[in-house]
């Protein structure tokens, strides 16, 4: 895994601009779903190391991401 400046990886010229392969093709739904889950891990890995505010900005975006899923179930 290449990395750049910031952290960033950096990409083929080969790579899918929208990163379709790497996340997914689906479409909100997964990639709500997908962030949830990887939201709540990280959240975990955060609090074991101590670092409080960015386990609770990734708590919140965990919050956000299974509202929004409530919100759109409830509307089908």
């Amino acid at each position: 895994m290449g990395k750049i400046a910031g952290g960033r990886r950096s990409r083929s010229s080969g790579d899918d601009p929208a990163g379709s392969d790497l996340y997914g093709s689906g479409g909100p739904d997964e990639a709500v779903a997908f962030i949830a889950e990887t939201s709540r891990e990280l959240s975990k890995i955060a609090e074991r190391h101590g670092l409080e505010t960015l386990r609770h900005l990734l708590d919140m975006t965990q919050l956000e991401a299974a509202q929004w899923l409530r919100n759109k179930r409830r509307l089908s």
